[in-house]
């Protein structure tokens, strides 16, 4: 199993690591800072450095459905390491920054939109959430609340709880599409202080000020009983 670095700090631009493995599926390594596809934020992209400098860049990281490898997608025809090498992985920090500003966004939008989830994305300069809502929120409101929790500056921190403590907290899950990850045993929570709580395995900034300014960009109905709302940067 990887050491996924991320999952307890977010601001890791680079890391030593060690090859595991790679084949047509990609790189596998000891441990990484590369977050991996999923929950709606895409996967990171950057560098792996070979000790001999030789870089081999990384477009994407996923994870395998089946085996859970933790697979890092080197650019075609880009020069790979091999097993056993040591290496120094290095992010594309801007670009992670920008996902963990706007994914850390969309859980004070879940704060100020009471309702249940029904999906999402996240992307560099803007993002969606898809509520469950017969009508349409009021777009100047959400607007308005957004800035306030983000000039409020609430701090951002990582909870653990059991299985068992999640199926007995089941307001904690927002997301009526996708549960959580269960079956190690642990779920990791997300708090904004005093704002939000819920489980996520994403990255995220450390208090909303760090968000900046953005702007509901448009609200749409998706269905007779779905909202999408769609948040950008100004």
């Amino acid at each position: 199993m990887t050491i996924e670095l991320f999952r307890e700090d977010s601001y890791l631009k680079e890391c030593d690591a060690t090859v595991i493995s790679l084949d047509e599926r990609g790189i596998c390594l000891d441990r990484t800072i590369f977050y991996p596809r999923g929950g709606g934020q895409p996967g990171d992209s950057g560098t792996i450095v070979g000790s001999d400098g030789v870089e081999t860049p990384i477009t994407d990281t996923i994870k395998d459905r089946e085996t859970g490898d933790h697979l890092h997608l080197p650019a075609e025809g880009a020069p790979l390491p091999v097993a056993g090498d040591k290496v120094t992985l290095r992010i594309e920090w801007e670009r992670r920054y920008r996902l963990m500003r706007m994914h850390s966004c969309m859980h004070l939008l879940c704060a100020v939109i009471p309702a249940g989830v029904t999906g999402g994305s996240v992307r560099e300069d803007s993002a969606r959430l898809d509520f469950d809502l017969p009508d349409p929120p009021d777009k100047l409101e959400i607007e308005e609340a957004l800035k306030r929790l983000i000039a409020e500056n609430h701090l951002m921190r990582l909870e653990w709880i059991s299985d068992e403590e999640l199926e007995q907290q089941p307001e904690l899950v927002r997301t009526m599409s996708v549960k959580p990850p269960t079956g190690v045993g642990k779920v990791r929570l997300v708090r904004f202080e005093g704002v939000d709580l819920q489980p996520c395995g994403g990255t995220h900034v450390a208090a909303t000020g760090e968000i900046g300014q953005v702007r509901v960009k448009k609200i749409e109905k998706k269905g007779k009983k779905n909202r999408r709302i769609t948040i950008e940067f100004c």
